[in-house]
């Protein structure tokens, strides 16, 4: 069968099947929002880019033991182009996944996957509650703090950071417009008016 692109409607129909909490439902549109702004600041496909982000945990909720694996079956299973899913199993590089991120969209998916989490961990603790008020100087003040979101893997970015071949300042930067482009999707538009 002909592997077509996938709409952002069909991606959207998988991801919901596949994952009913909408804490991951909401980080899957944080990491989508992500990925179209950094697509369109270095010109490249921004549909192509936030599919990818929006289903790149496509199997974490039901398959935590065989994340990305099963991502891949999953979007073979649904005859989507190999790019496509070599792209969303890379996310897992060194983690849960053989797949060495190569490309640019890889490479940046890799790169802010973990970073989401603390972008909106840093947003929950400031008053507002929003990621319209996060700065770049705030996630790095709590980036310095282990203890706080401490589940995110700092190093992961780092590494992210460094093979993309950007600043982490400009990282976080690009992540945050990113996420305050889709507040309300991913519930952090707060109190902002």
């Amino acid at each position: 069968m002909e592997q077509k692109a996938p709409t952002r409607e069909e991606a959207l129909a998988i991801l919901h099947q596949y994952n009913e909490n909408d804490s991951l439902r909401k980080h899957a549109y944080a990491v989508e929002g992500v990925m179209r702004y950094i697509a369109r600041k270095r010109g490249e496909d921004e549909n192509k880019w936030g599919i990818i982000g929006l289903i790149h945990d496509l199997d974490y909720e039901k398959f935590p033991d065989r994340h990305c694996s099963k991502t891949g079956e999953i979007l073979a299973e649904h005859h989507w182009p190999e790019e496509y899913i070599r792209a969303a199993v890379s996310h897992g590089w060194g983690i849960c996944s053989s797949v060495e991120p190569q490309t640019a969209l890889e490479k940046v998916l890799y790169a802010i996957d973990e970073l989401t989490g603390l972008v909106v961990t840093t947003a929950l603790v400031r008053p507002s509650k929003s990621v319209l008020d996060v700065t770049g100087k705030s996630v790095k003040n709590k980036w310095k703090d282990k203890r706080f979101a401490a589940g995110v893997d700092r190093a992961v970015i780092e590494k992210g950071a460094e093979r993309l071949g950007v600043g982490l300042e400009e990282l976080i930067e690009d992540t945050i417009k990113g996420m305050q482009e889709v507040a309300e999707a991913i519930g952090l538009k707060g109190s902002q008016t």
